[in-house]
């Protein structure tokens, strides 16, 4: 069997001594979240997907909601003491993470940016993220994630 090829957030999860999960899937092309986490077994409202957002002040922001659900743009603006924010453009996902779309974690970006996970993962010891690229999925501790990223939980869903 051939070995998995690290991600920068796979790195960066066993630079802390961190233990997770693998879980890798066939699949060529951007796929919503639902169906990651269809195709690994993952229950929806353990299954959170990243989304970068940028600030009326310019800083970008990474928000962690659950697979199911939408960010409230209200609700996440003032969790980062902004005005307000807006989805990046899909053309600049990769220039300002470092990832591709359906790819991109909370942990390893180019830079590090502010992280708000939704509350509702306090529901959960761990958590089902993107592990850096298309097809490949990680469980992982929330306390460890918050701790790695620096984030906090807010009420940022719809």
């Amino acid at each position: 069997m051939a070995k998995e090829a690290k991600t920068n957030a796979m790195r960066m999860l066993d630079r802390q001594k961190v233990k997770y999960q693998i879980f890798t899937y066939e699949c060529d092309e951007f796929i919503d979240g639902m169906h990651s986490a269809d195709l690994i077994g993952a229950p929806y409202d353990q299954s959170f997907k990243t989304l970068v957002m940028e600030g009326k002040s310019g800083g970008y922001y990474v928000f962690v909601v659950p697979v199911e659900k939408e960010v409230d743009r209200k609700a996440a603006a003032k969790a980062v003491g902004e005005k307000s924010v807006d989805m990046i453009h899909v053309k600049d996902i990769t220039r300002i993470t470092g990832y591709v779309r359906g790819g991109c974690s909370p942990l390893g970006m180019k830079k590090p940016y502010p992280v708000v996970i939704d509350a509702s993962a306090g529901n959960f010891k761990e958590i089902y993220i993107s592990g850096g690229r298309i097809g490949l999925t990680l469980k992982v501790p929330l306390e460890d994630l918050l701790k790695i990223t620096g984030g906090k939980l807010a009420e940022i869903t719809v």
